[in-house]
């Protein structure tokens, strides 16, 4: 039974059309092609079309961007890096490397290679010869405690996933596998009892993932490669470390049912780390052949996430919580760990840590966090001036939040947003507008709450608690979101023009304005007649009055201090004795589409 990763369909993939005046592309319908023609021709095609988000960088770590960096090496330095970036595609030199190395090693690229098959053991087995469902592979399928709440299937029904299929949630599962106890495999020296436990969850389950994605699947391959000096001798793709003999400490190999728990060697070794052992089962039926059994025991553990990790943003705790850990001693010194995205939230509601390019500013204080951007996007920031301003940069962010004690699936994060080449640049004029739009969003959701807080006293309720029900603040943020991502887009044509970003910012806040005013108007609509007589309470030995009049005064005192360019130009208006502009009238060309 075969089936070749270099070779047959597998990857899903929207191949370019034409190329219009703006360099945008048109997809075309999507087709399945294999790794080396994905990447010899990777400037033909846009993405890649995958069922789940969070197989896509599954996908590029474990397989594509290893390939291209084992090939051909990493960049040097920036110059280097631009170089190729702007060439739009592999020189006839690095295809010819290229085809190179996959001929070179294009035995380690079977799936069902009985010797030596891709990403996982040949022989693998449990002491009593059990496998188990492939639905341990979906992470959107029944299995044992982790069950969608609307899955179709039951345990005793696993799918029946074709080689395709079966390799990309192999992939997927080496880099967002749940924790905890996994089957004992025969040769395991760890295994106790037919199983080992403590098991941590795959290494990209444990980060924020964040990915700078181009307009071709070759721009998004550089973009995800970062640039600097030759990699460690030992640094090497999984494929390359299957010794069978030897010790495991000197090996470091994977093709074994032996593990160990150690520190990344560097880039390859993190991209395509073995954090399980599996072994596919396939069969031959009418439809041809389909993986209906595996197994999936223990695999490598890493002492600690590594700097050298480029795929996520960082945050620093600051003194204060750091010396809350020591038992209230001296603070521990400072450690960045990998930034979470937070299921619900909308990715550009975290822009301050993706644009923390200088360190310096970012740094964690006695009571402040801190944060540091990922490796790529600092990398973007210096790079960014010889790029076009205007270059539509997207940045796809993918996470998995795990619940009893990371055994389960419990939701899963995924979000793109457009961002600024541009706002990069610390120093920069974008830098502070979009900062800024964030900020001022939080603050319009703020205000609501504090008006809904304020008429329920008025009306002898309490406030609706932050941590329970539906407060009118996430309406408003939600309403707010696809005015954020206009926004952003738009910014990219101000680039360093201050004017058109003034413009852009006077155009948001028109419009952020009126959708604040429409959640508003709904709590202003649910007040009881009883609040407009109000009631007073003593508070600290201190009477406060809360009436409905009170609280739509605060509530349009607020809103004016935060959207402060509309507040500025209103009075103006009323100053010149005309009538006050619309809102939304104030559009601009930044918000045109």
């Amino acid at each position: 039974m075969l089936f070749h990763l270099l070779d047959d369909p597998w990857l899903a993939t929207s191949p370019a059309g034409e190329t219009g005046a703006d360099g945008s592309r048109d997809g075309q319908a999507a087709t399945e092609v294999g790794v080396r023609e994905l990447i010899l021709d990777s400037h033909r095609f846009l993405d890649l079309v995958v069922g789940l988000p969070t197989q896509k960088p599954a996908i590029f770590r474990q397989v594509l961007l290893p390939v291209v960096v084992d090939a051909l090496g990493r960049p040097a330095d920036a110059g280097e890096w631009t170089d190729m970036f702007r060439a739009g595609k592999f020189s006839a030199g690095q295809r010819e490397k290229l085809t190179a190395y996959l001929d070179e090693h294009h035995a380690r690229f079977s799936l069902f290679d009985p010797a030596n098959p891709f990403a996982q053991v040949a022989g693998l087995r449990t002491a009593k010869g059990e496998t188990k469902s492939s639905a341990l592979l979906v992470a959107t399928a029944a299995t044992g405690n982790n069950v969608p709440l609307f899955s179709s299937r039951t345990e005793g029904d696993p799918p029946p996933l074709t080689p395709a299929e079966a390799a990309r949630w192999l992939l997927h599962t080496h880099c967002w596998d749940t924790a905890a106890i996994k089957t004992g495999a025969v040769g395991d020296p760890q295994m106790k009892k037919g199983k080992t436990t403590g098991n941590p969850t795959g290494p990209l389950g444990q980060l924020g993932v964040t990915m700078p994605m181009g307009r071709t699947v070759y721009e998004t391959l550089l973009l995800n490669i970062p640039y600097g000096p030759p990699l460690l001798s030992d640094d090497l793709p999984q494929w390359r470390r299957r010794a069978a003999d030897g010790t495991l400490a000197d090996t470091l190999s994977c093709g074994t049912p032996a593990w160990q728990t150690r520190a990344s060697r560097g880039l390859l070794d993190v991209w395509t780390w073995q954090s399980r052992r599996i072994r596919l089962v396939p069969e031959q039926t009418p439809d041809g052949p389909r993986v209906t059994r595996v197994i999936v025991a223990a695999g490598d553990r890493l002492t600690a996430i590594p700097d050298h990790e480029p795929h996520t943003a960082w945050i620093i705790d600051s003194a204060g919580a750091r010396a809350k850990k020591t038992g209230g001693g001296r603070a521990a010194a400072a450690v960045a760990r990998p930034r979470r995205h937070q299921p619900g939230k909308a990715a550009w509601r975290g822009l301050e840590a993706l644009l923390a390019v200088d360190r310096e500013q970012s740094d964690a204080t006695a009571t402040r966090a801190g944060f540091h951007t990922s490796v790529l996007l600092s990398q973007l920031s210096v790079t960014r001036e010889r790029l076009p301003a205007t270059y539509p940069l997207q940045v796809e962010l993918t996470g998995i939040t795990y619940g009893n004690q990371s055994a389960v699936v419990e939701d899963l994060f995924f979000d793109t947003i457009p961002l600024p080449l541009t706002a990069l640049d610390a120093d920069g004029i974008l830098y502070g507008c979009v900062l800024e739009a964030a900020d001022q969003a939080e603050k319009l959701a703020t205000a609501v709450n504090h008006l809904s807080a304020d008429v329920r006293r008025a009306a002898g309720s309490d406030p609706i608690p932050w941590d329970k029900g539906q407060r009118p603040g996430e309406t408003l943020l939600h309403s707010l979101d696809p005015l954020m991502r206009r926004l952003l887009t738009g910014l990219r044509k101000a680039g360093e023009d201050f004017d058109a970003a003034e413009r852009g910012l006077l155009a948001w806040e028109h419009k952020a304005a009126a959708e604040t005013w429409t959640v508003a108007e709904q709590v202003l609509s649910t007040a009881a007649p009883s609040t407009f007589t109000g009631r007073t309470i003593t508070h600290n030995g201190k009477e406060h009055t809360y009436r409905l009049s009170t609280a739509e005064r605060g509530f349009r005192r607020r809103l004016d201090e935060v959207l402060t360019r509309r507040a500025a130009e209103r009075k103006a208006a009323r100053a010149a004795v005309s009538p006050d502009p619309t809102d939304g009238e104030a559009d601009d060309l930044t918000f045109e589409g």
